[in-house]
């Protein structure tokens, strides 16, 4: 049994990051009325992750994709900054 209930949540992913969101969001409302403003900004930060995850979810990236990523971001960065002349960045004195 809990093999199929493992298997039901993990093909219903955004599902599960959906319903994250919405609490995480229900949280942070009743949080900011009863004053707790530091629960609050953490719910904030669980919804943010689970809105990320859903998107990237329904995008189909994964985490390999998105080391990829970075690391051509990483590679043309470094390319870049290899090619800029040696007086910049410039400093204007009077």
């Amino acid at each position: 049994m809990a093999s199929i209930t493992t298997s039901v949540i993990l093909l219903r992913w955004p599902l599960v990051s959906a319903v994250l969101m919405f609490l995480a969001s229900s949280m942070n409302i009743q949080l900011r009325k009863s004053d707790y403003a530091g629960l609050a900004v953490i719910c904030s930060c669980i919804g943010l992750v689970a809105a990320c995850w859903f998107a990237t979810g329904l995008l189909g990236i994964t985490l390999l994709d998105i080391a990829k990523i970075w690391g051509n971001i990483k590679d043309v960065m470094i390319e870049v900054m290899s090619q800029t002349p040696p007086q910049w960045p410039m400093v204007m004195t009077r």
